[in-house]
């Protein structure tokens, strides 16, 4: 049985830092695709970043570079994703997902092309 459990979100002023924490269980992230996604009230679920494991390569969305930083601690089968600068904007509930990596990143992670997905951890910023 897959999880995905992902942790750290919270109540942050604008400005401030979160990072959040996915563990993979019953799923080896070693060679896996792997995202962060997040949906906000009232809209459709969008990519935030996702990275290849296979071969280290990343994407990241537009309004979160040079922001966000997603890495991966194979030893602890765990994906994070340092949120910095944050902004009222990226109030939304965070996603983390995970599939074999069968596709480029950037199209997995357009087309969320994921098998495994988590619970979401709510991240509020405020103004």
């Amino acid at each position: 049985d897959v999880q995905l459990q992902a942790s750290g979100g919270g109540l942050v002023q604008a400005g401030g830092s979160l990072r959040l924490a996915c563990v993979a269980s019953g799923f080896s992230l070693d060679d896996a695709g792997i995202g962060w996604f997040r949906q906000a009230p009232g809209k459709e679920r969008e990519e935030v970043s996702c990275k290849s494991n296979k071969d280290g390569s990343t994407y990241y969305e537009d309004s979160v570079k040079g922001r966000f930083t997603i890495s991966t601690d194979n030893a602890k089968n765990t994906v994070y994703l340092q949120m910095d600068s944050l902004k009222p904007e990226d109030t939304a509930v965070y996603y983390c997902a995970a599939g074999a990596a069968i596709l480029p990143i950037t199209t997995m992670c357009l087309i969320r092309g994921m098998e495994y997905w988590g619970k979401g951890t709510q991240v509020t910023v405020s103004s």
